[in-house]
């Protein structure tokens, strides 16, 4: 199977448009590239879903709050061409920056109350830039369905509302996250930590599940377990950690029901998200 790359708006519709003449349905992959196998989990359930696979590479410069960060950003364009081949992907696009923002960007898509909290009050605009992004990406492409990673939970949370709110007529599938030995969840900027920072860094998953198991206690004690976990590890730095509701993404202190909980922290000059899931096993709380 021959992997083919555009990078033009007019090119990536002629090859949707050609593959949907052959009866096949789309499945698309967004990435900003510096793939890993976290990407692959994403590839590979498209594979399994899809007749024709797209892999989206796009370095979105509208959702970075720091410039340094979008210039540091890893690309590896080489090796994620390799990476998809051996996928078995069929279209990469991977635009310019022209073509996506080929003049002053006056219309923005914004969930103000999915991203109040969480990442969304450390990083200003991150998710209108994301979400943005999103829907162009869905107008160019359309696909049936498109793939997104549990790892950056808030992020799929504003995409399926995006989809629903704005009437997309895709299906957002979400895949589970992709973790290392220790737990730690694949993520490009791990390639950043230097050795310390990478042993400490599996802290953040320990964490995760200290808070879970004390959710009998209620969300104050479950975070104070967490804390506790983080605080042993002196290149981390936290900034937030949090128990929300999985649907409003908004801090909980009665445990009642599921919940999601999610951290952010920094490992020296890397930051890092995490969360998992919880069916909530504490008693509700007045």
């Amino acid at each position: 199977m021959n992997l083919r790359v555009v990078r033009t708006a007019r090119e990536i519709r002629g090859a949707v448009s050609q593959a949907r003449q052959s009866g096949q349905s789309i499945g698309l992959v967004p990435t900003m590239g510096a793939l890993h196998q976290g990407h692959g989990a994403l590839i590979e359930r498209a594979r399994a879903e899809s007749g024709c696979v797209i892999v989206s590479i796009f370095v979105n410069p509208l959702q970075f709050d720091r410039k340094d960060d979008y210039e540091r950003y890893a690309r590896t364009f080489p090796a994620d061409l390799e990476f998809c081949r051996e996928r078995g992907v069929d279209l990469v696009f991977a635009p310019d920056v022209a073509e996506v923002y080929p003049g002053d960007q006056r219309v923005y898509v914004d969930a103000p109350s999915l991203s109040e909290h969480l990442c969304g009050k450390y990083r200003p605009g991150h998710f209108r830039g994301v979400a943005t992004v999103v829907a162009k990406l869905f107008n160019l492409v359309q696909p049936d369905r498109a793939y997104f990673g549990e790892k950056d939970a808030q992020q799929l949370a504003i995409i399926q509302a995006l989809v629903t709110d704005l009437n997309f007529p895709i299906v957002i599938v979400p895949v589970p996250t992709v973790r290392e030995h220790d737990g730690l969840a694949l993520s490009s900027r791990n390639a950043r930590l230097n050795p310390k920072e990478r042993r400490s860094a599996a802290a953040v998953y320990r964490a995760l599940r200290a808070a879970e198991n004390n959710l009998g206690a209620g969300a104050s004690a479950a975070k104070e377990a967490a804390i506790a976990v983080l605080q042993q590890e002196p290149t981390i730095r936290v900034e937030y950690f949090e128990i929300v509701d999985p649907e409003t993404l908004h801090p909980v202190e009665g445990i009642r029901g599921p919940v999601r909980i999610a951290a952010a922290v920094w490992a020296g000059e890397t930051r890092l998200i995490d969360n998992i899931y919880s069916a909530g096993t504490g008693r509700p709380i007045p």
